[in-house]
């Protein structure tokens, strides 16, 4: 498996668990049960979730008043597309 196969994987993977943790920690607050920690939000999003992280923020409506969340998630989704893209080739 090639670099950018496995790269692709990885993103894949944290994008899933990203979208997955969002809905949870939804989940979780409507029971009023122990919550997910943001610190293991914000992990997800650095370690290439951040795309996931965004479209579970808005499907679930859920981090979406946290200021935080609502500007620093798509920022940094932005930024792994560009980076992702960049070690793509296509530009």
């Amino acid at each position: 498996m090639d670099g950018q196969t496995l790269l692709s994987a990885a993103l894949l993977i944290m994008n899933i668990a990203g979208f997955w943790i969002m809905g949870e920690d939804k989940s979780r607050a409507k029971k009023h049960q122990y919550r997910i920690s943001e610190r293991t939000l914000w992990l997800v999003a650095l370690f290439g979730g951040a795309v996931g992280t965004s479209a579970g923020m808005q499907f679930f409506r859920h981090k979406t008043k946290h200021f935080g969340f609502k500007i620093g998630f798509p920022i940094l989704a932005l930024i792994e597309i560009i980076v992702f893209l960049k070690i793509k080739g296509v530009f």
